[in-house]
């Protein structure tokens, strides 16, 4: 099943079905341009892993981890499926990184390997937007990676059945395919994330984890239009503004 949040014409935020004709909730079907499709979890963070690919890794000119590279993007960095992302102001370089985000369904700490994916409610598509220019030069990625706006999200959350082992993911700007992998070539794999994340902190129910990107990251330019597709999911779709 697929799980989407979205406010209806009246105002009321609803958790309902997606399905081919639109998102449902209590026997009624909305037409997807008549509701404003929200971010499909609230998570108290979303914790990124970086280099979890080794041609991404190879194309930053960076060493391929022993352990997974860790950093926190806050709620403010949310968007939504069919947002407008607004860039930082009088930067270079902001980057565009197809993930597959894990989405937690209880609060845990210290989960093995063996039981991560007892914790695990579904998969979702994140785009892990990457200011360059203040990564470059700043140690903890605030300005970097915590930006508002900084972590498209959604449409849904697909259960794990949906989301094959090896599913594929891309990302398209303007109808062009840049970034074209799978979650089979994850350094770390899900059920490590987990353990190794949960070893130092608590997950929340609705947390999210984004699982690094694959090599074709490149800069993003007001008015582009950005879709992320992961196998098992609908495409994420967002614009991009000054």
């Amino acid at each position: 099943m697929q799980h989407v949040r979205f406010r209806d014409p009246a105002g009321a935020v609803r958790t309902g079905e997606w399905t081919d004709e639109g998102p449902a909730f209590a026997g009624h079907t909305y037409d997807v341009d008549d509701v404003d499709v929200l971010p499909p979890t609230t998570p108290s963070k979303v914790v990124c892993v970086g280099l979890n690919y080794a041609d991404h890794a190879e194309e930053s000119g960076m060493e391929v981890p022993d352990r997974p590279l860790l950093f926190l993007k806050p709620p403010n960095a949310l968007a939504g499926h069919g947002d407008s992302v607004r860039l930082p102001a009088g930067k270079e370089r902001v980057d565009w990184e197809a993930e597959l985000g894990v989405v937690i369904g209880e609060q845990c700490r210290h989960v093995d390997e063996a039981d991560a994916m007892d914790v695990v409610r579904g998969y979702t598509c994140v785009n892990d937007i990457s200011n360059r220019d203040d990564q470059e030069v700043e140690q903890n990625w605030v300005r970097g990676k915590a930006f508002d706006g900084a972590a498209p999200m959604g449409p849904t959350v697909a259960t794990p059945d949906e989301v094959p082992d090896d599913a594929g993911i891309s990302l398209r700007v303007n109808g062009e395919t840049k970034q074209e992998s799978s979650r089979s070539e994850f350094i770390f794999s899900v059920p490590e994330l987990v353990a190794e994340i949960t070893t130092y902190m608590t997950l929340e129910p609705g947390d999210v984890i984004s699982t690094g990107t694959p090599a074709g990251v490149g800069a993003l330019s007001p008015g582009d239009r950005v879709e992320v597709d992961v196998e098992g999911i609908p495409t994420l779709e967002h614009t991009v503004a000054e």
